[in-house]
Parts: structure tokens; sequence; C-alpha cells
């Protein structure tokens, strides 16, 4: 089985289409798993055919190779390949930017594990290039590209997670999973000073903010974690709790609140202005990684002494102990309790363990490779 496999892969760079493409149709199954080492042969060139397939026109070539080049980034040493290519990481996303990528979906999957490495921060410096008109077809009977050329990748990329989310953008894509790339992105200093940079258009953390109650869990968790990450900036949260044009205590404290919820009158007149008389229908969020998240997020904020006595101000101690009494799992309760803690005792300086929060690098899921099965 060794041998034929390792002639298998050969063929990836067969100059015939036809045999590359069998070469993909039984290589996918082995890009996981114990055989995922034919991968490696020859210095590694089936890596380098696959990011030439990836870049081919045919709609099962593209899904294959992506496929294959998805799952292995599992090995450490074709990820870091893969994401020291910049060529790549620019080919990768502007086909996340190009509105008639069908599958746009599987490059914002590959681009979230190339995020992995530190290499990623080069896509800051990255242009859009509009997508190539296919030979033979009339520029004029195809949508003009979302983007003007030369506009800044990132900026391109935000875009489209925002106006993506219903696939009014891309009808075959929804772009959930750049809420990973986000969140791995912000682990990076380059990453956070972007999002919390003034632009013409204000900050670009606040255009996450409207996805922290979606539907789609992919979304909620990506965005915590961007906030979370961005939260290790300590100047910048004065700004994050009292500019209006962020204005981001209720987008925290929301996921973390149930209608439900038995506060007493003289508390809620406390609260935030979006967190008081909730409709019976609102719930909290129900994961409670990401219940821990914004938690934490909470525990960052407390670092000041202004800030924590904001947060009292703002009963957001009530938000917690309804919290901690309906949610029972120690990865909830246990960061509730020293968020109560910090806010109860006396106030003389700003703090600098008051957290114990994992370092931005340390993140539970940035090791945690997507696959695609």
């Amino acid at each position: 089985m060794s041998t034929e496999l390792i002639e298998l892969v050969e063929f990836l760079h067969s100059p015939q289409p036809a045999i590359r493409q069998i070469a993909l149709d039984n290589l996918v199954g082995y890009s996981q798993g114990l055989y995922t080492y034919i991968f490696k042969n020859n210095d590694y060139e089936p890596i380098k055919d696959l990011k030439n397939l990836v870049k081919s026109t045919g709609s099962t070539t593209i899904v294959q190779a992506l496929t294959i080049l998805v799952n292995l980034c599992d090995n450490q040493t074709i990820l870091e390949m893969l994401a020291s290519d910049e060529d790549l990481i620019e080919y990768v996303a502007n086909q996340i930017c190009n509105i008639r990528q069908k599958h746009a979906d599987l490059f914002c999957i590959f681009l979230a594990n190339l995020a992995k490495r530190d290499q990623i921060t080069a896509i800051f410096k990255m242009k859009f290039t509009p997508p190539k008109v296919p030979e033979g077809v009339d520029p004029k009977s195809l949508e003009p590209p979302a983007f003007e050329t030369g506009a800044n990748i990132m900026d391109c990329l935000l875009d489209c997670f925002v106006r993506g989310s219903d696939r009014s953008f891309n009808k075959y894509a929804n772009f959930d999973y750049l809420a990973y790339f986000f969140a791995d992105l912000s682990r990076f200093k380059q990453g956070r000073d972007y999002f919390i940079t003034l632009r013409d258009d204000g900050y670009p953390i606040t255009k996450l903010l409207v996805f922290t109650e979606i539907e789609s869990k992919i979304r909620r968790t990506g965005v915590a974690s961007t906030i979370k990450n961005c939260l290790f900036d300590i100047p910048f949260h004065e700004k994050f709790i009292f500019d209006e044009s962020i204005n981001l205590l209720p987008y925290i404290l929301l996921p973390l609140a149930d209608g439900s919820d038995e506060i007493p009158e003289d508390e809620m007149f406390e609260l935030p202005d979006e967190l008081q008389f909730l409709p019976a229908e609102k719930k909290r969020d129900s994961d409670n990684t990401i219940l821990a998240t914004y938690i934490e997020c909470l525990l960052l904020l407390s670092t000041t002494k202004k800030i924590r006595s904001y947060l009292r101000e703002k009963s957001v101690y009530s938000i917690i102990r309804a919290l901690h009494k309906a949610v029972e799992a120690d990865e909830v309760q246990e960061p509730c309790e020293r968020l109560v803690q910090v806010l109860m005792r006396d106030d003389h300086e700003d703090i600098e363990d008051v957290h114990k929060i994992k370092e931005v690098d340390e993140e539970e899921y940035d090791d945690d490779i997507i696959e695609v099965l």
C-alpha cells in the first residue's frame, strides 16, 4: 500500500489534467490519519503541487486540493511551509473576496488555519486584486468586483464577514470561519492594532460586536475571542468602555444575561440601558466556553481602578451573580468567583495580576486545526 500511495501522490504533478484529477480523487481520504506522510515525499513536492492545483479553474480540483491542504495543516512542518508562502496567503484572501468564488467558505477555513502562524501578519500589507475574467467570457456579462483594485485586503475580508452572514454578498458562502481567522489574528499586536485603530468608518472592532448573539456558534466563538484578545491592550480599555461609538460593555454582558434572571429593581436600573428589563424570551449564550470568555473579558477590564468602579456602578455584579446561580459548570463558576472577588474587594490601585487569564497565544482553540471531513 505504501509504495502504491507514493506512486499515486507523484501523479499530482502530471502534465495531464485527467491524471491529476484521478490522483486527487483517491488522495483526499489519505489527508488525515496514518498515511499523511506520503505528502512529504520528495522534499514535500506534493505540497507544491497542491498549492498549484488550488489555483486551477476546475471546481472539483479546487475543492479536493483545498480539502487536502486544510487537513494537512495539522502537520506543523507543512503548516509552517504554507503559512510562509505570502503569495499563497494573498491568493487565498483574494479568492475569499471574489464574489464569484463558489468555494469561498473552504478558502476561509484554510486562511483560519494559516493564521496559526506568525507569518499571517504579512496579510496587512496585501491588496485586493480583481479576479481574472474567464477566457471567452464578456466582462460586461459578469457582476463587477465587490472592491476596488488595491483596496486593503483586511478591510475587504472584514467587509465580507459583515455583509456575507446571510449569503447576500456571495450566495455560495456565509464567511463564518473568518471569525476564527480574526481571533487568531488578534493574538498578535499588529492584529489588535488593526481592530482598535480609528479609521474613516470607525473602529473595525465595532463591526464585529453585532455578532455576539448571532445564531452561528462559529461566529459567536470567534468574535468573543477577538474581543478578549483586543482587551490585552490595557491602555485602550477606557476607549472601549467610555467611547459611545464602541460602547463595549453591553455587548459583553448581553450574552451572559437571561430574561428569566431575578434582579432586584434597584440593581436593574443601574445596569446599562440595553440590559434593563430584558424580555422573557432572551436567553444567555448556551455555550459555556463563550460565557467563560466574556467573564474573562470583564476580568481584563477590571485591571484598572477606574473601570472596576464603573463596572460596580453599572451593577455588573448582579449579572454575574445570576449567571453563577444558573450555570453550574466549573469553567463558568470559577471565573465568576474570581470576578466577584475583584469587584468586591477594597480598591487602592490598578491590579497587575487580576485575572490569571491565559496569555493570548494560549487560547484554547489556538492549536485546533480545522479539518474537512
